[in-house]
């Protein structure tokens, strides 16, 4: 199966300006095409997911990916349904930002000998002139149509600034130089891009002539990976400092049954021929597609050892089979017991990262919803002495999916 067929096989595309074009210019390695990244963190996570496997699979069929950093735009709040500006970050953090992104990446795309770029907008877009903005680039757009897009829609209900009206003109105008300077053909974004994305598109049209435009193409990705950078406890990062690789094998892990074949698809490398017979499985099944799905993602972010210590870990814990050796495991020091050398289970369950706050802790304990090494508890005035975190520790529990080896 040729690349864009496998594309469209996996669902990751939703729309496109023109399928025969694109088709060609994919399967045949032509295309240079970018995926913009806004800079406000210093890791990427899970919801960037689809787009990195993206930009692996069209590299893989001899495609140049430009991953394109919105150091200009980052400054500018979006009309992509956010409510607040956007905090104005210095240089250096987002310099600092780029470089753990690019490290992340390279997991996925190959940036030697010039197979891919990564490249700031902020280099063109805070140089820019406004009144030449204007006359060069504003021109070129019309504010009925503008006002139609769906973004902009959605925003004039809640209130629509004109610094967040401006994004579609900055992020079109990020396509034209990308398109000038790189032979950027082709843009891909999630659906709540569409909009700016065809006018970045109509923009090299009006500049550069009807011939630039038949090598402007607009894929759209399918909005599903939006949907995946997000949980109750907060962002599932890709760097291990911010979410263990235990805890994201959990995540994939605990994906809904009725997600994880389309997570399979995706968003890993197997066989499309393998996924499908997983549409076989049922009940119990299920959870080995899930065990299946954790371990490729993790693999694929961590590396095979991490990977394969994950997954013993959570056989230990759910399944009661293996070692916990490789549970994730909290450290208490000395400082963390009162004078009398004991710590109640509030401040175990806050200090392990189990629970945020000791408001939030009280809440799980009183609830039931805690247990020590195996035991629910609802009294939260349980302390425990240095000895208790001794040799193994204490396996804390928080819900059903929550686990923590205290030591000490």
């Amino acid at each position: 199966m040729q690349c864009y067929d496998e594309l469209v096989a996996r669902g990751l595309i939703a729309q496109v300006t023109n399928e025969e074009e694109i088709r060609e210019m994919v399967n045949n390695g032509k295309a240079t095409f970018y995926i913009g990244f806004d800079p406000t963190a210093d890791s990427l996570h899970v919801g960037h997911f689809m787009a990195l496997c993206l930009m692996k699979r069209l590299q893989m069929a001899g495609n140049k990916p430009i991953a394109l950093i919105g150091g200009g735009t980052g400054m500018v709040g979006d009309p992509s349904g956010r409510t607040d500006m956007r905090q104005v970050m210095t240089e250096e953090t987002i310099q600092h930002n780029c470089e753990c992104f690019k490290k992340q990446m390279s997991k996925f795309i190959d940036f030697s000998e010039g197979k891919a770029l990564m490249v700031n907008n902020a280099d063109w877009l805070l140089k820019l002139n406004y009144v030449e903005l204007l006359r060069e680039v504003g021109s070129c757009f019309s504010v009925n149509n503008m006002l139609r897009a769906e973004c902009y829609k959605q925003r004039m209900e809640k209130g629509l600034s004109f610094l967040e009206f401006n994004y579609m003109i900055m992020q079109s105008y990020d396509f034209y130089v990308l398109f000038q300077k790189y032979g950027c053909n082709m843009q891909f974004g999630g659906d709540d891009q569409w909009s700016n994305m065809l006018g970045g598109t109509e923009l090299i049209r009006r500049k550069l002539g009807k011939d630039a435009h038949a090598m402007t193409i607009t894929l759209l990705l399918n909005s599903e990976g939006k949907k995946m950078g997000k949980t109750q406890s907060g962002a599932v990062w890709l760097d291990p400092e911010k979410t263990s690789p235990f805890d994201f094998y959990q995540y994939w892990r605990n994906v809904a049954d009725a997600d994880v074949l389309r997570c399979l698809r995706m968003l890993t490398f197997l066989p499309l021929e393998q996924i499908d017979e997983m549409d076989k499985w049922e009940g119990s099944q299920l959870n080995n597609a899930k065990e299946i799905l954790a371990f490729e993602l993790t693999k694929l972010i961590h590396g095979q050892e991490e990977a394969k210590k994950a997954e013993e870990a959570s056989r230990a814990l759910f399944q009661g089979q293996g070692s916990l050796e490789n549970m994730p495991t909290h450290q208490l020091n000395q400082e963390d017991f009162n004078e009398e050398g004991v710590i109640d289970i509030l401040a175990v369950l806050q200090k392990s990262g189990l629970a945020p706050s000791r408001a939030e802790a009280r809440r799980n304990v009183e609830q039931g919803g805690v247990s020590i090494n195996g035991e629910q508890t609802k009294d939260i005035k349980k302390a425990f002495e240095k000895e208790a975190f001794m040799g193994d520790g204490m396996i804390v529990k928080r819900g059903k999916k929550n686990f923590m080896k205290v030591t000490l």
